[in-house]
C-alpha cells in the first residue's frame, strides 16, 4: 500500500481494529468527467474538519478502533484494478475486519464485494442503474457496478436507490431478470424511510454491504462527481440509511468524487458519510 494522509482519528493499529480503510485511485473508465482517483486523498483531507463527538449518538468516534492502510497501487487495465481490491479486501476480510474503500469510481465496487462471502445483500446509492453487462468493451466498468455485483451475490440481493437515468438496454435486462431499485422521485414522494424499509427486506439478509456513488446524492450538494445528474436525494437520506444498517454493515466505499470540480464540499459529504459509518460499528 502507498503512504499517504491518513484518514482523521484512524489511530488503531491492524491488530485492534474494528474497521479498515483503504483508498483505490482508479478512474480509468471514466466516460464523461475523469479525476476520481483524486478522491481518496481529498476524502482524508475533507475528515480532519470534523469534531470526534457524534451529538446525535452522544458518543466519540474514538469509541470505535479503525486504521487506514493507505492507497493501493494506481493500477492500469480494470482486471488488475478488480484482482488487486480483490485481494486487499480479502486479506481484511480474513483477519475479521471491515472493509472500508475510498474511491475512485465505481468500478471499484465489484471488486470489493467479490471478496465478501455471497450470502451479504448489497444496498447501492446512485444516480444510475449501472446495469450495463459491458460499457466500452469493460465489463468492469464504472457502468456496470451493479451487473457485476449480481454476478456474485444474486440479482435478488441487490438494490439500488436514488435511480434517475439508465438506459433501455439496462431497462429491458432488469425487467427480464427482475432486479430491484429505489428511483429518486420514490424518495421524494414516500419518504426516504420507507425508501430504505423496501430496499432491506428486497435483499433480505442480515449482513449488508453499502457502496455509495456519490453522484446519488443531488450535485446540489455534492457537485464533484464523474457524471452529475440532476433530481438526486439529500446526504440526510443517505445519513438515514447507514444509521439503519449500523452495526449490520459488512463493508462500504464510498466512490467518485472528483474533487477539482468543486471547492471541497463533495469531499466533505463523502467524508462524512464514512464517519457516520464507522460510529454505526461502535458500542456505548
Amino acid at each position: 500500500m502507498v503512504n499517504t494522509l491518513l484518514f482523521a482519528d484512524a489511530t488503531s493499529s491492524l491488530d485492534g481494529a474494528v474497521a479498515v480503510i483503504f483508498g483505490v485511485p482508479y478512474d480509468r473508465t471514466s466516460s464523461f468527467r475523469s479525476g476520481s482517483r483524486l478522491g481518496p486523498n481529498a476524502i482524508r483531507q475533507a475528515s480532519w474538519n470534523f469534531e470526534q463527538h457524534f451529538m446525535e449518538h452522544n458518543r466519540d468516534i474514538s469509541s470505535v478502533p479503525f486504521a487506514d492502510i493507505g492507497n493501493t497501487e494506481e493500477f492500469g487495465p480494470t482486471e488488475s484494478m478488480v484482482k488487486g481490491v480483490r485481494r486487499t479486501v480479502g486479506d481484511i476480510v480474513g483477519h475479521g475486519r471491515i472493509p472500508i474503500a475510498l474511491g475512485g469510481e465505481h468500478s471499484i465496487a465489484p471488486a470489493c464485494v467479490e471478496a465478501l462471502p455471497k450470502d451479504v445483500g448489497v444496498l447501492g446509492i446512485d444516480a444510475h442503474l449501472d446495469f450495463r453487462n459491458e460499457f466500452l468493451g469493460d465489463r468492469y466498468s464504472h457502468a456496470c457496478s451493479a451487473r457485476r455485483i449480481s454476478d456474485h451475490v444474486g440479482v435478488q440481493r441487490v438494490v439500488y436507490s436514488a435511480v434517475r437515468s439508465f438506459s433501455r438496454e439496462e431497462r429491458e435486462d432488469l425487467e427480464r431478470l427482475g432486479l430491484v431499485y429505489v428511483s429518486a422521485m420514490e424518495v421524494q414522494r414516500d419518504g426516504i424511510a420507507k425508501a430504505v424499509d423496501r430496499a432491506l427486506k428486497a435483499v433480505d439478509r442480515e449482513r449488508i454491504y453499502l457502496t455509495i456513488d456519490i453522484d446519488g446524492i443531488d450535485p446540489a450538494y455534492a457537485p464533484a462527481v464523474g457524471n452529475p445528474e440532476p433530481f438526486g436525494i439529500t446526504p440526510l437520506d443517505v445519513k438515514y440509511l447507514i444509521n439503519t444498517i449500523g452495526d449490520r454493515l459488512a463493508g462500504m466505499d464510498v466512490n467518485e468524487v472528483s474533487p477539482h470540480y468543486d471547492h471541497g464540499q463533495t469531499a466533505i459529504v463523502a467524508a462524512r458519510l464514512v464517519r457516520e459509518a464507522l460510529i454505526g460499528l461502535g458500542t456505548e
